[in-house]
């Protein structure tokens, strides 16, 4: 049962990478397996919202969150004294170190600042280095080195900061720290700053601001080599320069290598320092040999631009983070080896969220011309369905043809999407109906309509009559070209046809030659609404025939919806001057109106609730009621500083336990929404424990580790004693209480570091193996337990015999037969001889 607390605003996928680097596991490695291929271990972490990631690189699946931080995580590192260790630092002015393997924060340090970046030196035992803002400077960023104090405590202060360089950048990718950490390297704009440590020695270098032949020196990112002096810096014009000699401040040389015919977003250096790694808008990973620029391998095609780049600490793997949230792993030989797809960050999100009714997973725009399906559960993209079918050209101002509008079946089995060009007075516009094949477990194009409306599509969707089958299947299309379209399936004619069924248009309806905005059926799919400008219009869907109309002026109609189940007589409207108005179906009159900005309006499928979302103040605010109530179930001001552009409810597998009433509206749905960063959030009455991965889920390392001896001889010697037990007739007992005592799954699950002393655990420990007299029979007890004195054994026996006689009678009654009792003499014998070792007769 979830205790009753307030909504909590949880980012579960999108957004960008904020320029953190990806992190490896110091036990990545790789194995050899057949003619060159690899299989890889080893675990991959990164920053993604608000929380750290922990991906297999072998099975690609995610195996932990790490959940702690309050706002969005800037940056991590291994900890270089304990490399089963992380540090993490957040927007929310904490450094956690965590034990990535259990999911477990270690130690947290409020440093009380925002943090921007973060990096773990293995010179600097008790210090981490962060970029923090400025105090009283806007947008000025300060290189402090932050004093991790010790305490027994979990929660500890980081308040002893020291300043290190002034005027940094604020992203990560802009301080890289030398050889043998004896120096520091920042770069901003076209300034180059080196800070030696022990000679507390500060050398700036600038290059020129002028613009020439096209060439531009702004400082993109840097990075240092591993064994030498050398800085690496990329630019804003394509360029990476290799800076050499910088210990003096006018003797400084540096070489340039030219590839990238724009902004290099990240370089990084190999293990040994032989190789140069980039990557920029092109998607294509740049490797340098021997700081020659005619030395130099390509790893084309990798979907988007790569925004940072991580090797792994044995040189043997390294990743790619892209603008779009994709992973690439890839090998040493720069050789593509698999890749992690979370939540496509698409240029514009046009076809809202829909939810797949077969796979519950979320689709939306994806790659350009594409429709993702992303599964909320293992926040991976399930598949990617090419619905344009047309090679995308990354050219500015190029106008190209983009999925614009998507709508699902009741059941799934039909898909229509939309596609439009970037013409805005002329555009290009397909209709395209998709069948879901179970063969294929894919959609297959069924018609394509070309110019199915003179103007933009503005609205699309089935009527939802899921018990009357396909027959029943009806497509409605607004446009605007001031009609609305009615499409059927109808039977194919044509012999030569792959398919027996096509759709064709049924009808075509308008009112006043207005522009038709919105439309939706009614729950039953007797009645569709569509809005024409500030006129809402219901019609028949048997007959085609104008129902009713209603009308808000002034403001045009945004949203409209229908309510559900016994709201089912009402229709909500939405108007882009701030109303949200409801209407009585039944009596043809407005039920109640109220002044909101509402900017998404979404009904729950299974449930009378809808939620309504308003921007207002540079802020959104939730608000949940039901059709038939004037006033709100739930209301969330200031849910997020980001504004809401799309929401959904998506259906849960099973009803959640809730016991607060005000948030019965979530016991069967989960409203997801989009910001207009991308970012995708949902609201969880958990808290943070209850929200942290159990241990059934988090890292197996028993089933990962690799097996050995003892594991063999003891997993066989278990098998062979519960072989030997079956045999003899004995039953397998299982101990209930061990298995559900929390201290001993405490003990067995906690790492030793983290635990506390043993004379504290001890005596939660001894209570816990304790057995209370009711929960077990006084048989057990008598058998388990050696008795000191033949009084105390008789006594014992007597309560044994008389607990035996009465569960022996209830057994024989139940199955109608009738033996002799024995006497209490004969009992005691059979005991004693129960007792005996009789394993030396097997040697005969």
């Amino acid at each position: 049962m979830v205790s009753p607390g307030s909504l909590r605003v949880v980012r579960c996928g999108g957004g960008g990478q904020r320029g953190a680097r990806a992190v490896f596991s110091a036990d990545s490695k790789q194995v050899a397996r057949g003619a060159g291929a690899a299989a890889i271990g080893g675990y991959l972490l990164y920053a993604s919202g608000d929380f750290v990631k922990v991906h297999s690189v072998n099975t690609e699946e995610t195996l932990l969150l790490l959940c702690g931080h309050a706002d969005l995580v800037t940056g991590i590192q291994l900890n270089p004294h304990n490399h089963m260790q992380l540090y993490s630092c957040s927007l929310d002015g904490t450094i956690k170190l965590w034990d990535f393997m259990d999911g477990i924060p270690i130690k947290t340090f409020t440093v009380g600042s925002k943090l921007l970046a973060l990096y773990a030196l293995a010179s600097a035992e008790d210090t981490v280095f962060v970029v923090i803002p400025k105090k009283g400077e806007r947008d000025t960023f300060q290189l402090v080195s932050v004093r991790l104090t010790k305490g027994a405590g979990q929660d500890l202060e980081g308040k002893e900061l020291s300043v290190v360089l002034d005027g940094v950048g604020a992203s990560p990718k802009q301080i890289a720290f030398g050889r043998e950490d004896s120096y520091v390297v920042s770069v901003k704009d076209v300034n180059l700053q080196v800070y030696f440590f022990k000679r507390k020695l500060l050398n700036r270098f600038s290059l020129s601001t002028a613009k020439t032949k096209g060439g531009d020196n702004r400082f993109s990112c840097v990075v240092c080599h591993p064994t030498e002096d050398c800085i690496a810096t990329g630019h804003a014009d394509g360029k990476i320069r290799l800076w050499r000699n910088f210990h003096h401040k006018k003797a400084y040389t540096y070489s340039a290598l030219h590839w990238h015919h724009d902004t290099v977003m990240d370089l990084a250096y190999s293990l040994e320092g032989t190789r140069l790694l980039s990557g920029g808008v092109e998607s294509v990973l740049v490797q340098w040999h021997n700081e020659s620029s005619c030395q130099k391998d390509f790893l084309p095609r990798l979907g988007s631009p790569i925004e940072c780049i991580s090797m792994s600490s044995d040189g043997v793997l390294c990743c790619t983070l892209h603008t779009d949230n994709r992973i690439s792993i890839i090998n040493s030989n720069l050789r593509f080896s698999r890749s992690i797809q979370g939540l496509i960050k698409s240029r514009d999100v046009k076809t809202g969220l829909v939810v797949d009714p077969r796979t519950k997973a979320l689709v939306l725009n994806g790659e350009p011309g594409h429709l993702q399906f992303y599964s909320l559960q293992s926040d991976q993209q399930l598949f990617s369905l090419d619905i344009v079918q047309r090679q995308y050209i990354h050219q500015a101002g190029l106008k190209q043809s983009d999925l614009v509008k998507v709508a699902f079946s009741a059941r799934g089995t039909w898909l229509a999407t939309v596609e439009e060009s970037e013409e805005v007075a002329d555009p290009e516009l397909q209709l395209k109906l998709w069948f879901y094949s179970e063969e294929t477990q894919s959609f297959a194009l069924n018609t394509r309509i070309n110019t199915p409306h003179d103007n933009h599509i503005t609205d699309m969707c089935f009527r939802d009559m899921d018990e009357l089958g396909d027959d029943s299947l009806i497509l409605v299309t607004t446009g605007r070209d001031c009609v609305f379209k009615v499409w059927v399936m109808v039977e194919d004619s044509d012999p030569e046809a792959h398919q027996s069924v096509s759709w064709s248009c049924d009808f075509v309806g308008s009112y006043h030659n207005y522009q038709a905005t919105n439309c939706c059926f009614s729950e039953d799919g007797s009645l569709l609404a569509v809005s024409f400008e500030e006129t809402v219009t219901v019609w028949d869907s048997l007959t085609w025939d104008l129902k009713c109309t209603f009308c808000h002026p002034p403001g045009n109609i945004r949203n409209i919806c229908f309510g559900r189940l016994t709201c089912s007589k009402y229709l909500i409207g939405a108007t882009d001057y701030g109303f949200l108005c409801c209407w009585n179906l039944l009596t043809c009159a407005l039920e109640w109106s109220a002044h909101l900005n509402v900017v998404v309006l979404q009904p729950d499928p299974l449930s009378e609730h809808i939620a309504a979302v308003s921007w207002l103040s540079k802020e959104s605010s939730l608000f949940v009621f039901k059709p038939s109530e004037p006033w709100p179930v739930y209301i969330q001001r200031n849910l997020c500083k980001e504004k809401i552009l799309l929401a959904a409810f998506v259906p849960r597998d099973e009803p959640e336990m809730i016991s607060s009433e005000k948030y019965l509206w979530l016991r069967k749905s989960q409203l997801f929404f989009l910001t207009d960063t991308q970012e995708l959030m949902t609201l969880s009455t958990k808290s943070l424990e209850e929200r942290l991965t159990p241990s059934s889920k988090q890292l197996a390392v028993e089933e990962s580790l690799p097996v050995t001896p003892f594991s063999v001889l003891l997993g066989k010697h278990r098998r062979q004693q519960a072989q030997e037990d079956t045999d003899l007739g004995k039953p397998v007992v299982h101990n209930k209480q061990e298995q559900a005592s929390p201290a001993v799954k405490e003990l067995l699950h906690t790492p030793a570091h983290v635990l506390p002393s043993a004379s504290f655990l001890c005596t939660i420990f001894i209570n816990s193996l304790l057995i209370s007299k009711e929960s077990k029979s006084a048989e057990e007890v008598a058998d388990g337990v050696e008795m000191e004195s033949e009084k105390a054994e008789d006594e014992s026996d007597e309560e044994d015999v008389t607990a035996m006689e009465q569960e022996d009678t209830s057994h024989m009654e139940l199955l109608g037969e009738m033996t002799c009792k024995l006497s209490k003499a004969q009992e005691k014998e059979l005991r004693k001889i129960r007792k005996m070792d009789y394993s030396w007769i097997s040697a005969f």
